[in-house]
Parts: C-alpha cells; structure tokens; sequence
C-alpha cells in the first residue's frame, strides 16, 4: 500500500480487494474507456467475480485500485508477469471525472517501483493506441521509450487501430530517479 500526498492530493495506492469489484465492474463496461484496453465492454459482474476469484492467488498480476481522497478513481494492473525474461506488462485506467490530475503519472510510478523494486522486473511494457497523445505524452515522462509500431493490431471503435509498443527498463528507471 502507497499513501502519496502532494500537492494537497490525497492519493493511495493499494492491492485490488473484493469490495473493489463494484466500482472496477462500472469501469469495465464503459466502452470509451475500454476502448483504450482494446477490450470489450462488456463484461457481467458474476464473471469479473469468477475472475477475481480466480486469479486471487495468480502470481503473474498485481492488481491496485486507484483512490483519491477515499474515492475510487481507477485501476492500474502488473499483468502477465513472466519471471523467466522478468517482464510485465503495465495498464492504468483513471475515471473521466479524477483525470487531468496527474492520478495516471502517479499510480504508474508507484506501479513501476513496485515492478522493479519488489517483483525485480528487468523490463515493463506497454501498449498504447497511437492517436492517444496525452497517454503517450505521460508515458514518455514516465521514461517509456517508443520501441515499434504495430500496424492494426486492435480492433476498437468500429475499426483496426495502430498502436505503439514502448517500454521501460529497470537501470533506466532507476537512473531517472536518481536525477529527481
């Protein structure tokens, strides 16, 4: 659990629980929303529970729920944890009402330290729809380099859709850090 205060924000960072569900189902069935997951939005919430129950033990995610001044305001994950190259892969979600608050940049912080300081990920990636610049333009900040291209590889919004593959990696992370 992460309890950041800057600014006069009251921001925590803590592993998904149960009682979550509700509010990641809501999130989870917006489809402009979805839409930057590449997901469906649709999704019952006996299956997001079937899931959780599921993966409650799976040692390849890490799940955090996103709150601001007690509220919920978004997810961000460690999915496909693969401890044999020691990658992983990063997704965050902030409702439309907590963005522009900087709540994104600073989830995904607390989610990398997590990675390469708890889990000893060597690498982090992630994928992000190319016409997204303020994702892109937080990512970037964040140190993720632009490593590729890939030409239609989602299907969202009524058609194919590019996205950029980028990634960070451990030693850079860490020196950026050390230059803060």
């Amino acid at each position: 659990m992460v309890e950041l205060r800057r600014g006069g924000v009251n921001l925590l960072i803590r592993p998904l629980e149960r009682k979550d569900l509700k509010d990641v189902h809501g999130v989870r069935n917006e489809q402009d929303t979805m839409a930057y997951w590449f997901e469906e939005p649709y999704e019952s919430y006996d299956e997001l529970e079937e899931l959780y129950n599921e993966h409650i033990h799976d040692t390849h995610e890490r799940r955090f729920v996103i709150e601001e001044a007690g509220e919920f305001a978004g997810v961000v994950e460690l999915v496909d944890i693969d401890y044999i190259p020691r990658t992983c892969e990063i997704q965050v979600i902030v409702l439309s009402k907590f963005r522009g608050r900087k709540l994104a940049q600073k989830a995904m912080e607390s989610a990398l330290e997590h990675a390469f300081y708890i889990l000893n990920m060597h690498k982090v990636f992630l994928y992000v729809d190319t016409v997204n610049k303020s994702a892109i333009h937080v990512y970037k900040k964040l140190g993720f380099q632009l490593e590729g291209t890939m030409k239609e590889q989602f299907y969202a919004r009524g058609s194919y859709r590019d996205c950029y593959f980028m990634g960070i990696l451990k030693h850079d992370f860490m020196r950026d850090r050390q230059h803060k």
